[in-house]
């Protein structure tokens, strides 16, 4: 138990995994980073999760598996209100803007509306664009009366693929750095691409790693100076291998979970720490 209101992204991802084996704290960065969530930050800059942060979580992530809806428009739908972050999912794709009638099946299934029964489908979005051209256009509002029984399928939309991989063009473009400037990180083991050229593919931890080594950059702090941090870092990520290794090794799911959550913490821990030595390093400067 915490004694605080709020749960770090290791916690979340410990409540999450029963009902999304798949999840992981990258994914929910990258969530993040798509404006889908918006955490708060201590003041040492670590992710505050409350309640509805968690359930804005669970509600995303069951569009996704639900309803295959693109990261884009689960946004869109969330800020408009035509999800509900509560818990609510929306309905299937092709049958949201369609008014169900309370009238009699046949054989096939399909309502029979009598003919002078009007469907109310004008609110479904491509219905109301054959509205406005055929207004244009001079002809009459009037459909036949087959078009007035049912709604206008609204097409899939593409599936939205969280990017695990970036080409180098892309992780440029994202991260804010030249292509020299990656060059630079990479021949100092900061990023690691598998290929070469413009073919080379770099991971999500790349990117993280690029975003941050560019405001170094920016500072006049050169890549070669930044190696003393990827070492510790390697120091620091074997230490905590090796304190999580015998539940690795049980190879169950309760184990695997409890090993993942106790490397976040210690993540956060390590975290912690350095910038609580390096304040105090730099103590003198600060308080002048």
């Amino acid at each position: 138990m915490v004694d605080r209101p709020y749960l770090s992204i290791g916690e979340v991802l410990a409540l999450l995994l029963e009902e999304f084996p798949d999840v992981t704290i990258s994914k929910i960065r990258f969530l993040e980073s798509q404006g889908l969530i918006d955490p708060e930050r201590t003041p040492s800059g670590y992710r505050k999760f409350y309640e509805p942060d968690v359930e804005r979580l669970r509600v995303i992530l069951r569009e996704q598996r639900e309803n295959f809806l693109p990261l884009r428009v689960i946004r869109d739908r969330l800020e408009n209100g035509q999800i509900d972050d509560s818990g609510a999912l929306t309905p299937p794709r092709g049958i949201r803007n369609v008014t169900v009638m309370d009238r009699d099946i046949d054989a096939t299934g399909e309502n029979m509306v009598p003919a002078d029964v009007e469907v109310p489908t004008s609110h479904h979005p491509a219905a109301r664009a054959a509205a406005s051209n055929g207004a244009s256009n001079g002809v009459s509002s009037a459909a036949p009366a087959a078009a007035q029984y049912f709604a206008p399928v609204e097409a899939a939309p593409q599936l939205d693929i969280v990017p695990d991989t970036f080409v180098a063009s892309e992780l440029c473009s994202i991260a804010g750095i030249t292509s020299k400037q990656l060059a630079e990180l990479e021949s100092y083991g900061l990023i690691t691409g598998r290929g070469s050229g413009t073919t080379a593919l770099y991971s999500s931890s790349d990117l993280a790693v690029a975003k941050v080594a560019v405001g170094f950059l920016a500072r006049g702090v050169e890549a070669r100076h930044l190696r003393g941090w990827r070492q510790s870092a390697e120091r620091e990520a074997a230490l905590f291998e090796q304190l999580v290794l015998p539940l690795l090794r049980q190879r169950n799911p309760q184990s695997r979970q409890q090993a993942a959550t106790t490397l976040t913490e210690l993540s956060a821990l390590g975290a912690e720490l350095r910038a609580s030595l390096l304040s105090a390093a730099l103590r003198n400067h600060l308080e002048a």
